[in-house]
């Protein structure tokens, strides 16, 4: 499964580093999460939207990084990561739009 995270994401998860210091919660944890990132109701680019702007709303920058990065390597668009962080930082406005849109920057760049 971490191969597969790597895969995904471009990085093992800080995250991961420290909990493989308790294996059953490593594995426990990280099945959990693998599965719930990639539901089979939700195509790969969809679940990365749906995290990008999960991780906007909760100001996880680096998971908010590593995401737009997973999704741009699935194939999602700038324009469709754009409108994800809009439509996000719409619920919390400036607090949100302000953390995603420096992290948006950073990812793709500004044109």
């Amino acid at each position: 499964i971490v191969e597969d995270i790597e895969e995904i994401l471009g990085i093992v998860p800080f995250i991961f580093t420290i909990l493989r210091d308790r294996p059953d919660i490593f594995v426990l944890s990280t099945i959990a999460d693998y599965k719930t990132s990639r539901p089979k109701s939700l195509d790969p680019k969809t679940a990365e939207l749906v995290t990008i702007a999960a991780a906007a709303a909760s100001e996880a920058d680096s998971c908010l990084k590593v995401h737009i990065g997973a999704a741009l390597k699935e194939g999602v668009s700038r324009d469709q990561i754009l409108d994800t962080l809009l439509i996000a930082a719409m619920i919390g406005k400036t607090r949100i739009l302000a953390s995603s849109l420096r992290q948006f920057r950073d990812a793709c760049g500004v044109e």
